[in-house]
């Protein structure tokens, strides 16, 4: 099984008052998404803002490019994602589920909402008692077979920057006392805060996915007979750094990391089907 994942997409409304706005906005995200599409995948997943506030031109215009090519698209709600409407209008619209999973043959695969509605003060993340107590149940449900979970924040103090404040899944959340629970290999994906990272504790890594508009890009996670290799796919063409740059000039509720890219060893990781551990 192979899933392409895309991190903080941020498609948003533009000024199209200001010269050259609209065709690099639209040049933009047709290439990394064509790129994205055109992997050969089973399932394409987006880690959470993949629009910039959820407003439903931003949703029905991104929505148009990803159903171009008829893929299984999934697409786990962030923050920005829900800024600008509640959750039942933007699941109405995406026709996306909230929190839900799938059981294949070669693992469980778990996507959380771990997402505030229209909070625009606190954009960290937050876990109800009923997601929670479901998300336990699927762990418990996933035996030893590997637990692949997807949600937009982080687990906090795991992946770089989710030990700052609103940067991860709210510190007061015990996740770990859900995941302690797990037999076997879990792997945590998630986007947020901007930054690619690799952390691995105990039977858990946890991969996180930086913001296309800071390094475009996605990654690829495959699950084979002996290990989950997971590894980063750059969209280098200069036209690309390009069209970002204005971008980043002209846009709200968006700030660009200069540390998107993370070190050598945030890049890819292989675990192992057996020892869950890294391999080199």
């Amino acid at each position: 099984m192979r899933l392409a994942l895309l991190g903080d997409l941020h498609y948003h409304e533009i000024d199209r008052s200001v010269r050259g706005l609209a065709e690099a906005r639209n040049a933009f995200y047709q290439h990394v998404l064509d790129e994205f599409l055109n992997q050969d995948a089973d399932l394409y997943i987006s880690l959470g803002d993949l629009t910039n506030y959820g407003l439903t031109s931003e949703l029905e215009e991104v929505y148009a490019i990803l159903a171009r090519q008829g893929k299984t698209f999934i697409h786990v709600l962030g923050n920005h994602d829900l800024y600008g409407q509640s959750r039942a209008d933007v699941l109405k619209m995406t026709e996306q589920k909230r929190y839900h999973a799938l059981d294949t043959e070669e693992a469980m695969l778990v996507f959380l909402d771990t997402a505030k509605e229209m909070d625009y003060e606190d954009w960290g993340g937050w876990l109800e008692f009923e997601q929670l107590e479901w998300l336990e149940n699927m762990v418990a449900a996933s035996g030893e077979k590997p637990l692949l979970v997807f949600g937009h924040h982080p687990v906090y103090r795991t992946t770089a920057g989710s030990e700052r404040e609103k940067g991860s899944i709210h510190p007061g959340i015990d996740m770990w006392s859900i995941l302690n629970r797990k037999k076997g290999i879990g792997i945590y994906f998630n986007g947020h805060t901007h930054m690619d990272s690799i952390v691995q504790r105990d039977n858990w890594s946890f991969v996180q996915v930086s913001a296309c508009l800071d390094q475009p890009g996605f990654r690829i996670a495959e699950i084979g007979n002996e290990a989950i290799r997971i590894w980063a796919v750059d969209v280098a063409e200069p036209e690309v750094f390009q069209h970002a740059t204005l971008l980043h000039q002209h846009m709200k509720h968006f700030s660009p990391n200069p540390n998107a890219r993370g070190k050598d060893g945030d890049r890819e990781l292989a675990v192992s089907l057996l020892s869950g551990t890294k391999l080199s």
